[in-house]
């Protein structure tokens, strides 16, 4: 699995905990958190770091509207702390993710 595959898997699990906890009790997500996890996912696919990106929270380069951005980390705020708990691989390889000290350059 590449890093960029990873990635969006923890983004969809941290917006299906979310969504899941505060808006619909079912398997599907609602409609708002749907839209953010289709924003979420297009933006990864659109970094500018490819495979060698570092976690969103470190990165030099902020892709979300203001908006889209204060949603994904509300979604954050709350699904972080779960993650350890409900998807721990996940969680883990996020974190060790976020050690790196390279600074990625673009592959454009």
């Amino acid at each position: 699995m590449t890093r960029i595959e990873r990635e969006k898997r923890t983004v969809s699990a941290m917006i299906a905990l979310y969504c899941r906890a505060h808006h619909s009790a079912g398997a599907a997500l609602c409609e708002n958190c749907e839209r953010l996890c289709d924003y979420a996912l297009a933006r990864l696919d659109r970094c500018p770091f490819g495979a060698g990106k570092p976690t969103c929270a470190s990165c030099s380069v902020h892709c979300y509207k203001p908006d889209m951005r204060a949603r994904i980390k509300t979604v954050m705020r709350y699904s972080g702390p779960r993650m350890s708990y409900r998807h721990p691989l996940l969680a883990l390889m996020h974190w060790l993710d976020s050690l790196r000290r390279e600074h990625p350059s673009k592959s454009v």
